[in-house]
């Protein structure tokens, strides 16, 4: 039966090379383009609104939008009839004369085209900062649990890779699968002017706890076989591991892909972001626990 399973230790080479190419771009994205702030990091106002017959071309709103010299103006269209539109913090009554402004804008052929407000936040620089702070904070503090949990619950498996192994290789490769998510938003961020904010954190965190618990499933796979096949080599009782918990984990990341990819086709434009984050999660985090926690703890064995 050991003979028919899938060598996947075996190809840890190839795993490896892969995960070292996305973490490179990762690094070499965040590097020289880093991250596209929304308004939540850095401060400033964000207006959504909709047309009821048909909305304005985007230089239409920027011509309107002149005479308030509003810093950092940013027009995203959304749906059919709606835009985002992101700027410095202004006062209520400048934002109540922005809003009359885009009421009054005139297009060919439609006549009463009402503006309706969706959505208005203005969040100040020294909120933002405290939330930046936080959010990465929160994030290394999430880590740091998740390592003394993992050395807890794997505390009797001494041999042969100590407990406290388990829970660095668990923590590699939750870095491997935040370092990849950051640089793609990075690239999006570049090249499609794509913004994060605190939903992006919350992806994250979500992400961490859905990925380690994929490992730590596995590693305890690996904690049994340790005693159940006591005369079968460390690398074999790995793969024996990956192989027993490989169906289970494809089934629970596929069949919360199709939620997530639900909501991601007909949730609000305002979370498409978070849901494709926790996308991109699931599938990296699925591939991080099983072609690279696992396989690190050989090699660590073997370095040893």
């Amino acid at each position: 039966m050991q003979n028919s399973m899938y060598d996947i230790n075996g190809k840890k080479k190839i795993w490896f090379g892969l995960s070292g190419i996305l973490v490179l771009v990762s690094i070499v994205s965040l590097t020289i383009w880093g991250l596209r702030l929304g308004i939540d990091f850095t401060g400033g106002s964000l207006l959504e609104i909709s047309y009821s017959n048909s909305r304005p071309e985007i230089y239409q709103i920027e011509e309107a939008m002149q005479e308030f010299n509003l810093q950092s103006l940013r027009i995203q269209p959304t749906d059919q009839k709606e835009y985002l539109l992101r700027f410095d913090n202004v006062e209520e009554t400048t934002h109540q004369l922005i809003l009359e402004k885009l009421q009054n804008i005139s297009i060919e052929g439609v006549e009463e085209n009402i503006v309706t407000e969706n959505r208005f936040e203005s969040i100040g620089p020294t909120i933002g900062n405290e939330l930046k702070t936080k959010a990465i904070e929160s994030i290394f503090i999430v880590l740091a649990f998740i390592v003394f949990y993992i050395a807890y619950a794997f505390r009797k498996v001494s041999k042969p890779v100590p407990s406290w192994k388990y829970g660095v290789a668990a923590i590699i490769a939750l870095f491997h699968d935040i370092l990849i998510i950051t640089g793609i938003f990075s690239l999006m961020g570049y090249f499609f002017k794509t913004e994060i904010d605190t939903l992006f954190v919350t992806a994250l965190l979500t992400i961490l706890g859905f990925s380690v618990h994929d490992t730590i499933v596995t590693f305890d796979r690996i904690r049994e076989n340790l005693f159940k096949n006591q005369d079968k080599s460390f690398a074999e009782i790995v793969n024996i591991s990956i192989n027993q918990t490989f169906l289970r984990s494809i089934n629970t990341s596929f069949t919360t892909l199709l939620v997530l990819l639900a909501i991601y086709f007909f949730g609000g434009e305002s979370i498409k972001n978070f849901t494709l984050a926790l996308i991109l999660g699931v599938i990296i985090g699925t591939y991080s626990s099983i072609f690279i926690a696992s396989p690190l703890l050989v090699v660590w064995r073997k370095g040893k």
